[in-house]
């Protein structure tokens, strides 16, 4: 027997504002509203069979920049730059955390300022 993720929790102020930013990016939607926040998912997605739902926890105070655990995401049927630059365009930010340009990933924040790095490889549509 195992675990298996089955939820990403990210603590943020705006739940509806980083849920119209991570539907997009990810190509979500909203599968539950909880009182302090919104759980997002794939489309048609049943619970723990597939990819983790992301659910954004309103806090007062919730922590930005580096955290202990950040989000990769790939570009799935493009390349790098047409989705960086999609992303931006959704409003993530670029981060300098000390690159030198020989990574394999880019860098960003979300609207409230959390990390994520978008890797190179296109992992197909």
């Amino acid at each position: 027997m195992a675990c298996r993720i089955t939820e990403l929790v990210l603590d943020c102020r705006d739940p509806d504002r980083l849920a119209e930013f991570w539907c997009a990016v990810l190509g979500y939607e909203v599968v539950g509203h909880e009182p302090d926040g919104l759980e997002l998912g794939p489309p048609g997605g049943r619970f723990g069979a597939g990819p983790p739902t992301l659910v954004l926890a309103r806090t007062a105070n919730p922590r930005g920049g580096k955290l202990p655990l950040h989000l990769d995401v790939s570009p799935a049927g493009c390349d790098h730059e047409t989705e960086l630059a999609r992303l931006v365009a959704l409003g993530a930010r670029r981060a300098d955390v000390g690159q030198d340009g020989s990574e394999s990933w880019e860098v960003l924040q979300d609207p409230e300022g959390n990390e994520f790095c978008l890797l190179r490889t296109d992992v197909g549509a």
